[in-house]
């Protein structure tokens, strides 16, 4: 910077001396200005957020598109009334959305949040997705795979050395072909601390448990838990941040997921609007079902959520804003054994090319029932998210179809 300081000490009226004085007093604050200056522009911090990713590229997406009202009446009161009959019947609390072409259909909530404190449900509540996780668990594989930070046909071995069933790829994990033994059978036998173990402890765990694999890599499906940690496990290790923060970053962020987060028991604090688990006691009291000792673990189950985001997800994915078309069709197509027979499993996503033509994902745990289902030939999207144990998910899902059918012309 060029400070440009004219004083007229002609116009002084003062003694020589005392001119002189006054120059060199003039010119010793002018260097402290200078200094002061250059100073500051060096020694200013400047925090800049550099997370594992590369320069986005990702467009914010814009408003949700919403069918008119006046096209949607029929369908909303069918839902509505749905709704309204399987929460006095059924006990449902819950949430819902339904989207066709890219527009959404139908979105209510009905049913309690917290029994205590008799709160309603709200449309920011959000809710433990359960195995509806492991497609971000995926999703964030497939991310590092697009940096060339890791590849599909790298081995655990890779990353945790001590990792005990040799042979094991990144691939055999996404697609359940890894044979690898309950990580919950291990915890609840082999775990002996209070404080529920973390993905990295239980890794270690892992190593010096001496529990035998179901069988060798790649040679059968067997749907694992197991496999969907040991992949956040992965992410974690290759990212240097912790699974939430790598998912925060790289997909809650770009997709405007406001809603969204990764919560680990012990670990994080609980969330405004976060929704806890409950049963049904002698049909008429609900019980708020206690956090267990693998509720610490994160990738096959605790992303956080609520329908308009879960939407967001779906939406983003499925267009392009998050993966490359590439990546996309490997997470949706079925996985191969070593003998080449095919398996119902993508990459953190089940397919149906016989019934329905469906790309799916239900999941269930500690009283939550969660559903996104994305009928292809339809192109329709059926989200249903619900927290006090509801035993019918697939039914309703079945039902919540047929109406849209019937109503608005699928």
């Amino acid at each position: 910077m060029i400070v440009n300081l004219q004083v007229k000490i002609s116009t002084l009226h003062l003694p020589k001396k005392s001119k002189i004085l006054f120059s060199i007093c003039f010119l010793f604050l002018a260097v402290l200005l200078f200094i002061s200056n250059t100073s500051h522009s060096k020694n200013t911090e400047v925090h800049v957020k550099i997370p594992l990713k590369e320069d986005p590229k990702i467009a914010p997406l814009e408003i949700l598109a919403r069918y008119p009202e006046k096209e949607t009446q029929r369908v909303h009161f069918k839902l509505d009334s749905l709704l309204k009959r399987i929460h006095k019947r059924h006990d449902f609390n819950g949430a819902i959305l339904v989207a066709k072409n890219d527009k959404i259909v139908y979105q209510s909530q009905v049913g309690t949040a917290d029994f205590k404190k008799k709160t309603l449900l709200k449309k920011e509540s959000t809710f433990q997705l359960a195995s509806v996780s492991k497609q971000f668990t995926a999703a964030a594989i497939m991310l590092l795979k697009e940096r060339n930070l890791i590849k599909l046909t790298d081995t655990v071995n890779t990353y945790f050395p001590n990792f005990p069933y040799e042979g094991v790829t990144i691939q055999n994990l996404l697609n359940h072909t890894a044979g690898l033994p309950k990580y919950f059978w291990i915890a609840e036998h082999k775990w002996h601390q209070k404080k529920a173990p973390t993905n990295t402890e239980m890794i270690a765990l892992l190593a010096k448990s001496n529990v035998q694999r179901f069988f060798k890599s790649g040679r059968n499906f067997d749907y694992s838990n197991t496999g969907y940690f040991v992949l956040a496990s992965i992410v974690e290790k290759v990212s240097g941040s912790s699974f939430s923060s790598f998912l925060e970053t790289n997909i809650f962020e770009p997709l405007q997921m406001k809603n969204s987060y990764v919560y680990s028991f012990e670990k994080d604090p609980l969330k405004k609007g976060q929704l806890a688990g409950y049963r049904l006691y002698r049909g008429w009291r609900h019980l708020k079902i206690p956090s267990t000792v693998n509720d610490a673990i994160v990738g096959d189950k605790n992303v956080y959520t609520n329908t308009e985001d879960l939407y967001k997800w779906t939406l983003g994915l499925n267009t392009g804003k998050l993966l490359s078309k590439e990546s996309l069709d490997l997470m949706y197509s079925k996985g191969k054994t070593v003998y080449g027979r095919e398996v119902p499993y993508g990459f953190g996503f089940r397919i149906d090319t016989k019934v329905q033509n469906s790309i799916y994902h239900y999941g269930k745990w500690n009283g939550f029932s969660t559903a996104l289902i994305k009928y292809l030939d339809d192109d329709l999207v059926v989200i249903i998210l619900e927290h006090t144990s509801y035993t019918a998910i697939k039914a309703l899902n079945k039902k919540i179809k047929n109406i849209v059918a019937e109503s608005f012309g699928i």
